[in-house]
């Protein structure tokens, strides 16, 4: 679940939409779409407590609208509200248990709010509602990268990689534990293999660097 059109629109044009969307609903105050909108705009400009009482004003009317709970806990995630937007997590994922996105936005609050032991949980329970995800690997292991869980990080991000292996930024992650761990011939490799898949070695200069 993403914004509709999020980086689509100057600063400008989102305030421009925003005016046109709060006239439309002086007109037709109770429309659910146009609230939901507003309430994209008012992200977009970065206006979280607004955004936060339209969603809350959405939920009112209807408590089961998945969008709203979505971006409601998102916004209460910015504005470091962490029980609330584990509640609206919670309250999404009891209706679409399914889905990847809420699932990983549980486990950063969990992380955020300092809980260890849940944040593990609810990441190896991702790995395991979506086995063929890359972003569910990469979630899981750039969490044991920050505990410092070299050995089964290099793990997570190797399967993150196998999935998609097109994208450096897994493969730059996965060398920079390898490098932690003195494993610098298997470092080389993965940089040599994104290489011959037609990123620039310039860009990865950094990286071939430290491993001299």
């Amino acid at each position: 679940m993403s914004l509709s059109t999020a980086g689509a629109q100057t600063r400008q044009e989102w305030r421009d939409s925003l005016e046109t969307l709060s006239a439309s609903l002086k007109k037709d105050p109770n429309n659910i779409d146009l609230r939901l909108r507003k309430a994209e705009a008012d992200i977009q400009l970065e206006r979280w407590d607004y955004a936060l009482a339209e969603y809350g004003g959405i939920l009112r009317a209807d408590d089961k609208n998945l969008a709203a709970l979505y971006f409601r806990a998102y916004v209460h995630e910015k504005l470091r509200h962490y029980a609330e937007a584990k509640a609206d997590y919670d309250a999404f994922l009891a209706i679409e248990p399914l889905h990847l996105e809420a699932r990983l936005g549980l486990a950063h609050v969990l992380q955020k709010m300092g809980r260890k032991s849940d944040t593990v949980d609810e990441l190896n329970h991702i790995v395991q509602m979506f086995p063929d995800s890359a972003d569910a690997y990469a979630a899981r292991a750039a969490y044991e990268t920050e505990l410092q869980q070299y050995e089964v990080a290099v793990y997570d991000w190797g399967e993150a990689v196998r999935r998609r292996p097109e994208h450096a930024d897994y493969t730059v992650s996965m060398v920079d534990v390898l490098l932690r761990l003195g494993r610098k011939r298997e470092a080389r490799e993965a940089l040599d293999a994104l290489v011959s898949k037609g990123t620039p070695r310039g860009v990865l200069k950094e990286w071939y660097d430290r491993i001299r």
